[in-house]
């Protein structure tokens, strides 16, 4: 695959504030041949009015990151998904990052470094433990774009329908058939307003709990209450 069409997932909701900031960089790799879907959960704001003429396909669905990313995983038509949240800034050469490390190497899937968007120096810390941890483990969360050879996207049947850690499940499932490429050097930007929205200490905490949680069997529809509860705290 030495021209590796990209197919561009973006599941949101209520991303109006973000959104256009997102999608604005990514019109460039449009213009090369390269999609963008945007698949919308139902948001009660502007974001599909805002977002409808900056993607290529515009997918409304059910709530929940695994079912959206997989309707426009469903749509796509790129050698490559690769999946971004709708707070996160690509790497301007995206394309050609992706086209030439995954297309030349034994990898099927992968997964970037971030950089969170604070200039506070508390996020240097969280987001080395962020890199360092999934290039240990070769887990890789949401928010790393997860990309993936559509073909082997599609032989395992995409993500778990579950309500959380749908991130952690896939990796698991796509480790046992190549170990990540995990590009290092051209990060992703994503937001930090969920540590600094919810204390950064407390998201932190929560964040590791429920990791270990899973880690120990409990359901996903118990740790996605505690998620949800977490938000809705003062």
């Amino acid at each position: 695959m030495k021209s590796a069409r990209i197919s561009f997932i973006i599941p949101c909701l209520n991303e109006a504030g973000h959104i256009v900031s997102t999608l604005t960089p990514l019109q460039r790799l449009r213009k090369s041949g390269h999609e963008i879907i945007l698949v919308d959960g139902g948001s009660h704001d502007k974001t599909t009015e805002l977002a409808s003429t900056l993607v290529d396909t515009l997918i409304t669905s059910h709530t929940g990151r695994a079912k959206q990313m997989n309707a426009g995983a469903a749509e796509a038509s790129g050698d490559i998904l690769c999946f971004v949240h709708a707070d996160t800034l690509c790497p301007d050469n995206i394309d050609q990052l992706l086209s030439r490390d995954l297309c030349q190497s034994r990898n099927v899937w992968g997964r970037f470094d971030i950089r969170l968007s604070s200039n506070r120096k508390v996020f240097r810390i969280i987001e080395w433990f962020i890199n360092k941890r999934s290039c240990l483990t070769g887990i890789a969360t949401g928010d790393q774009g997860i990309f993936i050879c559509r073909n082997i996207f599609k032989r395992i049947n995409g993500y778990a329908d579950i309500p959380l850690m749908e991130d952690i499940e896939i990796s698991k499932r796509l480790r046992r058939i190549s170990a990540p490429l995990c590009i290092r050097h051209h990060k992703l930007v994503t937001s930090s307003r969920r540590w600094e929205s919810r204390g950064i200490l407390r998201t932190v905490l929560l964040m590791w709990s429920l990791r270990l949680r899973y880690f120990f069997g409990e359901s996903e529809h118990a740790l996605a209450q505690a998620y949800q509860n977490h938000g809705t705290q003062k």
